[in-house]
């Protein structure tokens, strides 16, 4: 499996990623009790770091709110994945509960404040990119209400991942496209945990290999990205 960020790296030279490939996954039905109790404590942990502070004054939202003026998101109206999470938490609400692998990795995107994401590894063609987007890009939004059109292509300059098929985040790290989400039956996944000028990466890929191999089972392999090796080889 090969990742590049290739394309981003003369504007993004702070841009990191590690990409985890996690295989031989089980999921639970249901979130564990274990990892119900150890996403209490890090939300309890977040709302005693930045509860009371500005958005804006938190080191790892801070770093992507300057990522997403770097393409042209100039307001808050497009918040990245990481700003959502900890503006939730900090407001009182719980992390959402998915499923065992989306929850583990949203409780390390939360206690890192870097931004997570994941996509099934069956439902992807590979090779993968971090790029700006192109003309005919296709991206499903997940997060399309009922009713609601979920079509919706990237505009032009965005950064996003994708495959050879379609877009598999929009805005970088904004929203992630519905055919590739992890479900229970997920067995292979792909994870990119996201740095820009701010954040230890490793650390928090050491933390969700784990919790994955605590909640969810499998193994996990990783490899790290950046300006100075833009592409990456995991497994075959």
């Amino acid at each position: 499996m090969t990742l590049t960020i290739a394309a981003l790296v003369e504007r993004f030279p702070d841009f990191r990623v590690v990409v985890l490939i996690a295989e031989g996954l089980r999921l639970p039905a249901g979130r564990p009790a274990e990892l119900e109790a150890e996403i209490a404590r890090r939300e309890t942990a977040c709302r005693r770091d930045h509860g009371g502070l500005e958005l804006s004054a938190i080191p790892g939202v801070a770093a992507w709110r300057a990522a997403y003026k770097g393409f042209g998101i100039k307001k808050t109206s497009y918040r990245s994945s990481v700003e959502r999470l900890v503006k939730r938490v900090t407001a009182g609400d719980r992390l959402p509960a998915v499923n065992a692998f989306v929850d583990a990795y949203n409780a390390v995107s939360l206690r890192h404040v870097l931004c997570v994401g994941a996509d099934d590894l069956d439902r992807i063609a590979l090779p993968v990119a971090f790029r700006f987007s192109e003309p005919g890009d296709s991206f499903l939004d997940m997060g399309a209400e009922a009713g609601e059109d979920a079509e919706d292509p990237p505009k032009p300059g965005e950064v996003v991942l994708a495959d050879t098929r379609h877009v598999l985040c929009r805005r970088w790290n904004w929203r992630q496209d519905l055919r590739s989400a992890i479900t229970p039956r997920t067995r292979r996944a792909l994870v990119t945990i996201q740095s820009n000028g701010w954040g230890d990466v490793e650390a928090a890929a050491a933390d969700l290999s784990a919790l994955v191999a605590t909640h969810c089972g499998g193994r996990v392999a990783m490899a790290v990205a950046d300006r100075d090796a833009p592409a990456v080889t995991i497994g075959d």
